[in-house]
């Protein structure tokens, strides 16, 4: 087994891809720590998992930013290490640009960038500069800085996949969208999202493209930025 004995920390644990990911690295006989808001539905995976590995709960918002120190102590004295940290929690939109508060907007970025790169910094007990264009820029830079230390970094895109992303995603009001998006809803199976990932993984991929079909779209935003653009303002806003 591939992970086995690693200590893997998945953010957005509690369903989705998180739950998958869960799933699939305690069947290759990794150690588990488990976050999520929710603990009901965190012990709810846990009991569904697989494997001989060890599981730990640590429920908080990734947003709490003041306690991130807490819960890095908590893993690190129960396993002792984390050899591979999933920032999975995220949130999404369904909003036109126009349309939604400057609150949605904040609260997006403090989950889907900030947390990560709070809770990044934290599990490696250092700081690092951030670059300017968010993930990619801060992790590419990360990559560099920590090589020697036998530290690897992926970053995993995936595309459309079966999950509750978009009945939580935030509508222009910051409300809950509470809708199931159809091209959500015929996205890749969660399971199949975290087979990929763990193979990446494994292989110590820098970046990984996890999609079907909607995998052109950024070839063309890549080789033909004006057809993409053309494509993005014809394309259907939910």
């Amino acid at each position: 087994m591939r992970f086995r004995n690693k200590v893997v920390w998945i953010t957005g644990a509690s369903s989705g891809i998180g739950e998958a990911l869960a799933y699939a690295f305690a069947r290759e006989g990794a150690h588990l720590i488990l976050t999520a808001r929710r603990r009901e539905r965190l012990e709810a995976v846990r009991d569904a998992c697989t494997g001989e590995g060890k599981r730990l709960l640590l429920p908080f918002d990734v947003t709490d930013y003041d306690c991130h120190p807490t819960m890095v102590g908590a893993a690190i004295e129960h396993f002792g290490q984390v050899d591979i940290l999933v920032n999975n929690a995220g949130v999404s939109q369904r909003s036109l640009v126009l349309e939604t508060d400057f609150s949605v907007d904040r609260r997006i970025m403090e989950v889907n960038y900030f947390s990560v790169v709070s809770l990044t910094k934290t599990v490696l007990r250092s700081a690092y500069c951030a670059s300017k264009h968010a993930l990619h820029g801060y992790f590419d830079a990360l990559r560099a800085e920590v090589y020697d230390s036998n530290i690897h970094i992926t970053l995993i895109c995936p595309g459309f996949v079966r999950t509750e992303v978009s009945l939580h995603a935030l509508r222009g009001d910051g409300q809950e969208h509470g809708r199931m998006d159809e091209t959500i809803e015929k996205g890749m199976p969660a399971e199949v999202c975290a087979r990929h990932i763990l193979n990446a993984l494994h292989k110590r991929k820098e970046e990984v493209y996890i999609a079907r079909y909607e995998k052109i779209a950024l070839y063309l935003k890549r080789f033909a930025p004006g057809l993409f653009s053309k494509l993005i303002r014809r394309a259907k806003v939910a």
